[in-house]
């Protein structure tokens, strides 16, 4: 089933035209995810799988923060649906695991995957090998959960496969981080004060490159995955299941999604950044300071959220 969807979407490009080429090399990006409370991951790593479709990115692996134990079971089923299933899969927490999302199990139940929460990879080994592989100054890190497991890595020491440190490495291997975390300019929102609040403070603190905030106040107004996307989407994928399973195609806003578009794309056309200075307390609550000294930036939407919708729909359906 997952050919014949594949091989759809060939036709569809075939007929509306070719898919967007890009100008330069795939941006290679390892995504963090928490992939269980919340549908919005579902959406953002479809869409970097029609970008890397396109020629725009190259997912290098996948990074699951979470407690949920059908977390990285949908997640490999995510990938091998869309034909990545020797996608690496890293895990911040094997044991004590919870089952409390709306969506993993009934996906990873339903869609053949061979990672699980209990035989992935640890998350900072997973991170480790994959930075030490790239080219210096290449990769985007893409967080859209909690950031336990980037600041694992920050905090990491030497191993086999490279003997820089933790942040010594990231300085090394990473261009920049894309982040859907924070409420700007001022505000508590989830994935920096639950349920690790430290890890937020500690990244921040650590954090020398360029970092883009896509805050809460963004994704909130592009709601995606309504009852115009069920009509257009696959019932036979990943995607249409987590959906439907989570609120039946009621639509939800599209915090990650959010990020990802910027991570691949940019700025322009459809946002606008301001620069300035993230600042966060103890319990995971932010606030945004104007200063011209610093590598941190936070998006605003420019013109109309409904054009950002569209593209973000658009790329949810593998188009």
């Amino acid at each position: 089933m997952r050919t014949l969807f594949l091989a759809s979407l060939l036709v569809i490009g075939l007929l509306s035209g070719p898919l967007p080429s890009s100008a330069q090399s795939p941006v290679p990006v390892i995504l963090d995810t928490d992939m269980d409370s919340d549908v919005d991951d579902v959406g953002a790593l479809a869409m970097l799988h029609a970008y890397e479709r396109a020629g725009k990115a190259q997912i290098l692996g996948v990074i699951v923060t979470s407690d949920e134990a059908h977390s990285a079971a949908c997640t490999d089923a995510i990938n091998t649906f869309f034909g990545r299933g020797n996608l690496p899969i890293g895990v911040s927490q094997r044991d004590s695991l919870r089952n409390f999302s709306k969506y993993t199990q009934a996906v990873a139940q339903e869609f053949p995957h061979k990672v699980t929460n209990s035989t992935a990879e640890d998350a900072t080994t997973v991170y480790r090998r994959l930075l030490a592989a790239q080219a210096d100054g290449s990769v985007v890190i893409i967080t859209i959960g909690h950031l336990t497991s980037l600041s694992r890595l920050l905090n990491s020491g030497p191993d086999a496969a490279s003997p820089l440190d933790g942040r010594a490495l990231v300085a090394r291997k990473v261009k920049r981080w894309s982040c859907m975390g924070g409420q700007f300019p001022k505000g508590k929102e989830a994935n920096f004060y639950r349920p690790d609040p430290a890890s937020t403070v500690n990244c921040l603190r650590k954090w020398t490159l360029p970092v883009t905030f896509a805050g809460w106040e963004v994704g909130q107004q592009i709601v995606t995955g309504g009852a115009a996307f069920r009509e257009r989407c696959p019932q036979k994928s990943p995607v249409y299941r987590g959906y439907e399973k989570y609120n039946g195609f009621q639509g939800r806003a599209s915090w990650d999604q959010v990020a990802i578009l910027e991570a691949v794309e940019g700025i322009e056309p459809y946002f606008s950044a301001e620069k300035g200075q993230c600042i966060v307390a103890a319990d995971g609550s932010n606030e945004w300071q104007s200063t011209p000294q610093t590598n941190h930036q936070y998006l605003k939407i420019k013109g109309s959220p409904e054009v950002v919708q569209q593209r973000i729909e658009t790329l949810m359906l593998g188009r």
